[in-house]
């Protein structure tokens, strides 16, 4: 006769359906770090989601997302195609949903184009800028001395000059076109995201957490990338969401001063600048990407707000 075997238990602190799971969520004892991990992104997520204007701004960058990603499917007419004939129509003339510019290219498919472009400005920023402060302020706050006077004064020199100023003087040096405007909105972007990291660094160096680090043989540069960095990216993703606003604003600049996309490239910017001469009669031209500037730029802000109130563990204590 044989014997059946018992199955063994799950794991307490597995959660079982939907009741168990938000349980387990919302556990004030913890019984891992994953857990605590899951627990506080819980927290936040509810914190965020109670900001009816943190969510419109986050359903705004999402719409942009899922425009840029299928913008061949959305656009109903080729963006860089040209009807002379059809030139300067009005919205919803002829089908074309934000009307025509001033060579007859339909302004709703640029504009969908262009939201791949502003959505490759400010991902290759994103990724280039705040990492760059994050590495620069975290090693002057870990060390100081004169490694911090150094790199701050280098820091302030940088903040010295105004962004579109000095991203005009890259830009002016490299030459136009996307890249190299990109690349000067990085080069300008980094400086207030390595004061933020130092300014934490400074209240995390002297930590218990980090001294025991130290009397387990850990080196500096394990410490910082381990444990001082990490404790960094709260306050760098707010500053980041609340600067893409910026970053896109300076980048138009560009555009339209003839300095990033170069024609026919369907920027927002360089689309203004364009239509800049029709602005009295066929207002269309200019506005729709005006507008599409405007919505986008809006959707950070809200967004980097309710990352704030909901990152910031201070917010909620007035």
């Amino acid at each position: 006769m044989s014997k059946s075997k018992t199955p063994l238990p799950p794991p307490a602190d597995a959660p079982s359906g939907a009741g168990g799971l938000r349980a387990w969520l919302e556990s004030e004892t913890p019984s891992s770090a994953f857990h605590a991990r899951c627990v506080q992104l819980w927290l936040g997520w509810l914190k965020f989601a109670a900001n009816p204007l943190a969510l419109t701004g986050l359903a705004i960058i999402l719409f942009l997302v899922f425009v840029a990603i299928f913008a061949p499917f959305l656009q109903t007419h080729d963006p860089l195609a040209q009807d002379l004939a059809g030139r300067l129509l009005p919205p919803g003339a002829k089908g074309h949903l934000f009307g025509t510019d001033g060579l007859g290219r339909d302004i709703f498919s640029r504009v969908v184009a262009g939201s791949r472009i502003t959505l490759y400005i400010v991902a290759l920023v994103t990724i280039t800028a705040p990492l760059f402060g994050l590495l620069i302020g975290t090693v002057a706050g870990y060390f100081g001395g004169w490694t911090d006077t150094i790199l701050m004064r280098f820091t302030d020199i940088i903040l010295a000059f105004p962004k579109l100023i000095l991203a005009l003087a890259f830009v002016a040096a490299l030459g136009p076109g996307i890249g190299n405007a990109i690349l000067a909105i990085a080069i300008t972007s980094w400086p207030p995201y390595a004061r933020i990291a130092r300014a934490e660094t400074l209240t995390i160096r002297k930590s218990d957490f980090i001294f025991a680090s130290r009397l387990q043989g850990a080196s500096s540069a394990r410490i910082v990338a381990q444990h001082v960095m990490p404790l960094c990216m709260s306050s760098l993703i707010v500053r980041v969401t609340l600067d893409m606003a910026g970053i896109i604003l300076t980048a138009a600049g560009l555009g339209f001063l003839g300095l990033g996309a170069q024609p026919p490239m369907p920027e927002w910017g360089a689309m203004i600048s364009e239509g800049r001469k029709f602005l009295l009669d066929q207002w269309w031209v200019a506005t729709m990407p005006g507008l599409a500037i405007f919505t986008v730029s809006l959707g950070f802000n809200l967004l980097g707000d309710g990352l704030r109130d909901a990152l910031d563990p201070r917010s909620g204590q007035s």
